[in-house]
């Protein structure tokens, strides 16, 4: 029974996540999304009582979660221990990439949420903000932080340094897909992501002081 409820739970909100991520939130109905997620309308409801804005919070937060957690996985893996730090940080950045191209239903709802900005409450914002961009950056930070205390990195606000190192990475490959939309080559992600690290390491590399002379 538990099983079968979870596994409903779970079709409802994949379901959901389709259909906020091609309608938007405005226009999304439970009717839309009982026939995507293949059940009765009433079992939507008997999970999630509240209707759709309960279901799109959950949808928005939990595809969050889920993003953070690739992200996290991607800081262990490429950053954990830094021996080549610009070959580490472009490895670091094709894995930060990553989960835009494999969690697609998630973003295409982002993309809806960031369009309908001004439609949307503001709680249910914040949630995303929370759980997926805002937190996705601390775990950076904290990594850089640490960068920087090996003497690797110069950057004395280390949230600032994620975010200036994200913008330079990820930005125009973003921008370019729309969102991982559209295809790039790997060869032309290879040289944004490569000049966006020689960008960062040029702000944020420790100076050397030159030792003797006048």
């Amino acid at each position: 029974m538990r099983q079968g409820l979870a596994e409903k739970r779970q079709a409802i909100v994949r379901g959901a996540r389709r259909v906020f991520g091609r309608d938007g939130y405005t226009r999304a109905g439970i009717d839309s999304i009982a026939k995507e997620a293949g059940v009765s309308t009433r079992t939507i409801y008997n999970h999630f009582p509240e209707g759709k804005a309960q279901l799109f919070r959950v949808v928005v937060v939990e595809g969050s979660e889920e993003v953070v957690r690739a992200h996290a996985d991607a800081i262990d893996r490429r950053l954990y221990k830094v021996t080549d730090l610009e070959a580490d940080l472009a490895d670091f950045a094709h894995a930060w990439m990553s989960p835009m191209y494999e969690f697609g239903d998630h973003f295409s709802l982002v993309r809806q949420l960031r369009a309908e900005i001004g439609h949307i409450p503001q709680e249910f914002v914040d949630a995303w903000r929370v759980s997926g961009p805002d937190r996705a950056l601390k775990l950076v930070a904290a990594r850089f932080r640490e960068l920087a205390d090996e003497g690797l990195l110069d950057a004395p606000d280390p949230e600032r340094a994620a975010m200036h190192f994200l913008l330079l990475t990820g930005s125009e490959i973003s921008d370019r897909t729309y969102g991982g939309v559209l295809p790039m080559s790997d060869d032309e992600r290879d040289e944004l992501i490569v000049s966006g690290v020689r960008a960062f390491l040029h702000g944020y590399l420790p100076r050397r002081e030159s030792s003797g002379g006048a």
